[in-house]
């Protein structure tokens, strides 16, 4: 089968690989039709990601159809699923208490096991959900992002009546769109490119700022939601929390941040780190997706072919932010 390949800081491939083995119980042969590049995965091409080690075949966020179903799994035969690519291992403590996103023995389709930037992909049954006739794979393959905006919105807690969320690229946008359906009244949106701003204004943001001092000129925030995670969009966003608020951070962009705490403990604030995502998130990311009430994938890209992928990864590494919401690849059996 063909992979992209990743073999370290800024080096990529198309590939032959050999063909994953048949899927054992409880698992299933996945053919990709579209999977999207996560920034953590530019990030990882780049080498900033030390939980990545190469050679590595990425991809985490995906939908495709199932071509082969092991024992217990023959349900599945033939489905076009998303997948839920975190595993918990369902057994310890923080598995019990439903952190099963921060299990010490997770594992991640991309990261852990070769993902799904390839022909084939093995994934266990029990993380796969059916997609609707309808609903595309390009749709599917949000719901790992969307995801990843649930979670954070419910770590913000209940009692919030206006919320910011830093940042409008995809991580942003899909937690908007979480803040929005979860029943936040006012959810706003800092970003300082204009075509991503007007995708937040179109997809519900009640304001949208370009600049921080935009920003600073408006209420204060119960929550803020910092989907970039650089040093200077997580200081304005203390700047932006009223006394008592929560921060909640999903953004990776830089690793060690300088921060005057002094404020912070005056101000009572909450910082609070936010990974990934639990079944839970997921199915609720499934369900809006299916359903339409998250409206994401009105202008999605085509899917475009593997050979295409190195490429797109060093575009993406140079800058500036593209103006696609989202890119996708697949094998051969990609989305039209």
């Amino acid at each position: 089968m063909k992979a992209i390949v990743w073999h370290g800081p800024s080096e990529m491939s198309v590939e032959e690989r050999p063909d994953p083995p048949e899927p054992g119980a409880g698992e299933l042969l996945l053919q990709p039709e579209a999977v999207g590049i996560c920034g953590s995965e530019v990030e990882g091409y780049l080498g900033h990601m030390g939980n990545r080690t190469p050679p590595l075949v990425m991809g985490h966020e995906f939908a495709g159809r199932v071509v082969a179903a092991g024992p217990g799994a023959e349900d599945f035969a033939g489905a076009r699923v998303a997948v839920n690519p975190l595993s918990g291992c369902g057994e310890c403590r923080l598995c019990r208490a439903g952190l099963s996103n921060v299990c010490r023995d997770r594992v991640l389709i991309g990261v852990h096991t070769p993902g799904a930037f390839a022909d084939y992909v093995r994934v266990p049954a029990s993380d796969a959900r059916v997609l609707p006739e309808g609903v595309s794979s390009r749709v599917g393959a949000l719901m790992e992002p969307l995801a990843n905006g649930v979670h954070a919105v419910r770590l913000g807690g209940v009692e919030v009546e206006r919320a910011i969320v830093m940042g409008a690229g995809t991580i942003g946008l899909v937690t908007l769109q979480a803040a929005l359906l979860s029943g936040l009244p006012d959810v706003a949106v800092v970003e300082l490119q204009d075509a991503r701003r007007e995708r937040a204004a179109r997809l519900g943001a009640h304001a949208t700022y370009g600049s921080p001092e935009e920003a600073r000129d408006a209420p204060e925030a119960d929550l803020v939601l910092d989907a970039v995670g650089a040093q200077a969009t997580r200081r304005l966003g203390l700047e932006l929390l009223r006394p008592g608020g929560t921060m909640v951070c999903i953004g990776l962009a830089d690793d060690a941040t300088t921060l005057g705490f002094h404020d912070i403990v005056r101000s009572q604030h909450r910082i609070q780190g936010s990974y990934a995502y639990t079944m839970a998130d997921f199915e609720q990311a499934h369900e809006w997706l299916v359903s339409g009430q998250a409206s994401l994938g009105d202008d999605l890209e085509p899917v475009l072919p593997l050979e295409a992928g190195p490429g797109q990864f060093a575009r993406l590494a140079e800058g500036p932010p593209p103006p696609e919401f989202k890119i996708f690849l697949a094998g051969s059996g990609r989305e039209a």
